[in-house]
């Protein structure tokens, strides 16, 4: 039984040091030499208050605001602590509901506005998180932005360009705009995204 014992122990302990300390003290270390922005949160820092991530949402209401994708996270919106998707099905009637009441929110907000609604603006994300829409989706309420702010809806449809991210590496995934970004660059707020 001794015979035994020693060696599973010994083992025990050699693996718990190799994956539990070395192991992510090695992942750490080499992800802040060369990904410092990405490994601490790809935060966005102004005047050294964080304002937000470029990777979660936020919950903008205000009429000035481009928003962003609805949030299915619990509790609250885009809380990072409940990821998650709604989980309802196609034929669930409260996904129904929930898309009619966005529907009929962004038609309120912009009655002016006819064109068919991006499904992004109307339907939440997997995670429940995501902080980016559509160029469709950022153009669509670019007249009510224009409006609301006093400004020409030449200039807001400038800005969504500027803050259009392409595909990455030029084939993944479909072109993009960061909300917390278009939305800092109405502000006047000079905004540096990730050293990609």
């Amino acid at each position: 039984m001794k015979n035994q014992i020693r060696p599973a122990l010994s083992l025990f302990i050699m693996l718990s040091v190799l994956t539990g300390l070395l192991y992510p003290f090695l992942v750490t270390g080499i992800s802040q030499v060369a990904f410092p922005h990405q490994a601490n949160g790809s935060l966005i820092v102004r005047d050294g208050k964080p304002l937000g991530s470029e990777l979660i949402g936020q919950n903008f209401t205000e009429p000035k605001y481009f928003w962003g994708r609805p949030s299915a996270t619990a509790s609250s919106p885009y809380n990072a602590e409940a990821s998650g998707g709604s989980n309802l099905g196609p034929l669930n009637p409260a996904l129904k509901d929930a898309v009619e009441g966005r529907v009929k929110a962004l038609r309120e907000a912009d009655p002016g506005n006819t064109a068919p609604i991006p499904v992004d603006l109307v339907t939440a994300s997997a995670s429940g998180l995501d902080p980016h829409i559509s160029p469709a989706a950022a153009q669509w309420q670019a007249s009510r932005i224009a409006r609301v702010r006093g400004l020409n809806e030449a200039e807001v449809s400038k800005l969504i360009k500027q803050h259009t991210e392409p595909r990455q590496l030029g084939l993944l995934g479909e072109p993009r705009v960061n909300v917390l970004a278009l939305n800092m660059a109405l502000d006047g707020i000079a905004y540096r995204g990730a050293q990609r």
